[in-house]
């Protein structure tokens, strides 16, 4: 469970999965304060940059804190891809990673993503290209096949060794699953098998319980975590807790709010307030799931557009509760 990638060792390592329009700057670095090990930009789109996209070219930059930290790129291109790759080359990632798994269809419907499963032969040229293009270690991620009658991750995990690519990623559904459905993470250890890469575990892993299991009952290389990342960002901290200690913490009301105030401000830094606010809304349920009255505070947190509105509203919300809290208490004495 410990490997290399570059210049970077990691034992038993937690990932953040690359999300499109979730893993951005400011959830990347509050994600490593957290306890992420390794982050990955959200997908990045090969055609985009090489027409010199600058929304597209944007979702490259990488900062100091957050690192190590991956770029990763999707495409069925291959030349697009080699370009892409040498593009997010010069923003000196401390690695690059191939889409080899998204399932959306806008994605697939293309050839990329999951439908580079489709043809092998292809697939397997088109990471040889890039792996021969740029300097910096490559890795894949990746479903077990396109759906359950063509699963091939045995083959794609040779094809991944053979031409030199450095870690593999495997979502543990096919294609067709999308999100549904029980992941199959008995794969792991069939892949790890045949392979003497590292074999990352994705799939199913939304409490820090699940993914002290998937190390213990897979061999898993590392865990890499998406939904799980956003419902509750600090899952990292938490199954850090669970390893050293074998139980973990609920997090107080009050870190919660603060380090969700910590990454809006990161966000209106990195983005503009206007944009750092509103592209941050989404982030509000994982923060505030389980309070009392979270939905209206949801709700209302939703007609703000600077930062010290949000801020003012939510302490405003929280004084008010504690009020709450302490009258129903004295009623009960």
């Amino acid at each position: 469970m410990s490997f290399r990638i570059g210049k970077h060792d990691f034992n038993k390592p937690l990932l953040l999965a690359p999300m499109e329009d979730v893993t951005d700057a400011s959830f990347r670095i509050i994600c490593k304060r957290l306890g992420a090990d390794l982050v990955f930009t959200e997908f990045v789109n090969s055609e985009g940059l090489r027409r010199g996209s600058e929304k597209t070219h944007q979702k490259l930059k990488l900062f100091q804190e957050e690192r190590p930290a991956g770029i990763q790129i999707y495409g069925s291109d291959i030349q697009a891809m080699v370009d892409a790759a040498k593009i997010a080359e010069e923003e000196a990632p401390d690695l690059i990673d191939i889409n080899a798994g998204c399932w959306v269809k806008n994605v697939t419907g293309h050839g990329a993503g999951a439908a580079l499963l489709k043809d092998l032969v292809y697939l397997e040229k088109l990471l040889r290209e890039i792996v021969k293009a740029v300097n910096v270690p490559v890795t894949v991620k990746t479903r077990l096949g396109w759906d359950e009658q063509s699963i091939k991750i045995i083959d794609v995990a040779k094809i991944c060794e053979d031409v030199g690519i450095k870690m593999l990623t495997v979502h543990c559904r096919t294609r067709s699953q999308a999100h549904k459905g029980i992941p199959d993470w008995s794969w792991i250890e069939k892949v790890k098998a045949v392979v003497n890469i590292p074999v990352i575990l994705n799939g199913g892993v939304m409490t820090p319980e699940d993914a002290k299991r998937a190390f213990d009952e897979t061999g898993c290389d590392g865990v890499m975590i998406a939904r799980g990342a956003i419902h509750n960002p600090f899952i990292f901290k938490q199954t850090k807790e669970l390893f050293e200690k074998g139980y973990y913490t609920e997090i107080p009301i009050e870190e919660k709010i603060q380090t969700l105030l910590e990454q809006l401000s990161l966000a209106v830094k990195i983005k503009g307030e206007r944009k750092g606010v509103i592209e941050f809304r989404k982030h509000y349920s994982g923060y505030l799931k389980g309070f009392y009255n979270s939905a209206k505070l949801r709700s209302e947190l939703m007609q703000y557009y600077t930062f010290e509105e949000v801020k003012n509203h939510i302490q405003r919300f929280f004084e008010s509760k504690l009020h709450q809290q302490e009258i129903l208490t004295e009623k009960v004495e």
